[in-house]
């Protein structure tokens, strides 16, 4: 499999085809030949997960065509141009929603990262720093909660609740986030508010901040209802609350929203994504009927404790940047199984290893966010020397974090209950 893929890729192929290649020749290289049963079987795997980012980015898409998102940047600018930490503050929080209701780091790129890359550079940051803001940011928020797409997919795996992890993934999500902001974005110049306003698009006539924060707050409210009254209130699903939310933003929008544009664009843009997920099931579906997946967690957990510790923040980086998705189901469920068996509570362990994930989306070969940042950002320097090199040290912040949160699990456990 690891051979078929590597020619794939060779040969330019995409991602989601060379994981498809890959899933292939691992089952005619295991006798099976095409086992189409089995590819339909995995294709479905994360179905679940696929309708909720597509029904989260829609929701976002609806909000930002609405003028929400413009209204939302130019109000901080506005109020806190003159106190830069502020400024900084509320930028690295707002970037952290797109991708914490889509689980998708891509989505923060598309939706906010040209709108606060413009204020970044009028406040004198150079470009490869604001490139690594906005991807280091988009990491964070598709880390995340309430959605976290690798701890959903080893939760789900290991046949375990995605319960208790808001708290522990919001702490280090909201940290890695602001840290990057900061370190990468306290030097420059004074804020020049007229050219900030004049370069940020024009905010849509009508928009205000109740009809900005009223969508948000119905999704909340779903949200917790259904935590609060678990007996009581119906189990609408996460797709069904988000499409409930893009109706209460279409309702009081100021402008009328082509919905079915929006929806078109959405998918569009979502497809390789949406790939990756459906060649990700069946990559595992393919590896599990061979017996590849059994190798490589019994290689996993018959690792020493103390490597598997010193390793983490180089193995789950890398294997996110070779394999995207794939790699939570292939390491993370393994890796929890051995930690629980240590005593080590799983839903902290999970938790630091999901924020580490993330990281690896500027690696090679796939480089998806890394890549999606630099052209929205307009950054055309040296990938590697340049915009990589401006994230190592925000990066080993965070995959610090993340292998303490595994390390100590125990000892934060108080986390979970909070």
């Amino acid at each position: 499999m690891a051979v078929v893929f590597a020619i794939a890729r060779a040969f330019k192929i995409t991602t989601e085809l060379s994981m498809l290649a890959a899933a292939i020749g691992g089952a005619i290289a295991h006798g099976a030949w095409i086992p189409s049963r089995h590819i339909v079987d995995g294709a479905f795997t994360y179905f679940d997960v696929t309708l909720i980012f597509i029904t989260a980015t829609f929701f976002m898409n609806l909000v930002k065509h609405a003028g929400g998102a413009n209204f939302i940047v130019r109000g901080i600018i506005r109020r806190f141009h003159k106190q830069r930490a502020m400024t900084l503050l509320f930028l690295a929080l707002v970037m952290l929603v797109p991708g914490a209701l889509t689980g998708a780091g891509s989505v923060t790129v598309l939706v906010l990262g040209a709108l606060v890359a413009t204020v970044l550079t009028y406040m004198g940051i150079s470009k490869d720093r604001v490139a690594a803001i906005i991807f280091l940011c988009a990491a964070m928020s598709a880390a995340a909660p309430p959605i976290n797409l690798w701890a959903m997919m080893a939760a789900a795996g290991a046949n375990m609740p995605y319960v208790g992890f808001f708290l522990p993934l919001g702490i280090i999500s909201v940290l890695g986030a602001v840290f990057s902001m900061f370190y990468l974005g306290w030097k420059g110049t004074p804020v020049e508010l007229d050219k900030i306003m004049a370069e940020l698009p024009e905010p849509t006539q009508g928009m205000r901040a109740w009809k900005v924060t009223l969508p948000f707050v119905v999704l909340i409210a779903l949200i917790l209802a259904g935590r609060l009254w678990p007996w009581t209130m119906p189990t609408l699903g996460l797709p069904l609350m988000f499409l409930i939310a893009s109706g209460v933003t279409v309702l009081i929008s100021p402008v009328r929203l082509p919905l079915f544009k929006i929806a078109q664009e959405t998918v569009e843009r979502l497809l390789p994504l949406i790939g990756v997920m459906v060649v990700v099931g069946i990559m595992v579906q393919i590896m599990a009927l061979s017996g590849a997946r059994g190798l490589i967690s019994l290689g996993v957990v018959t690792l020493p404790i103390g490597v598997i510790f010193a390793t983490l923040w180089l193995i789950l980086p890398f294997s996110e940047g070779l394999v995207q998705y794939a790699a939570a189901p292939l390491l993370a469920i393994p890796l929890l199984f051995l930690l629980n068996m240590k005593g080590i509570n799983p839903i902290m362990a999970l938790s630091g290893m999901a924020v580490m994930f993330p990281i690896g989306d500027m690696l090679p070969p796939t480089t998806v966010v890394g890549r999606a940042t630099m052209m929205t950002v307009g950054y055309t320097g040296p990938y590697y020397s340049g915009f990589v090199k401006r994230c190592l040290v925000p990066s080993a912040f965070i995959l610090l974090m993340g292998t303490l949160y595994v390390i100590f699990g125990n000892e934060l456990k108080f986390l979970v209950a909070g």
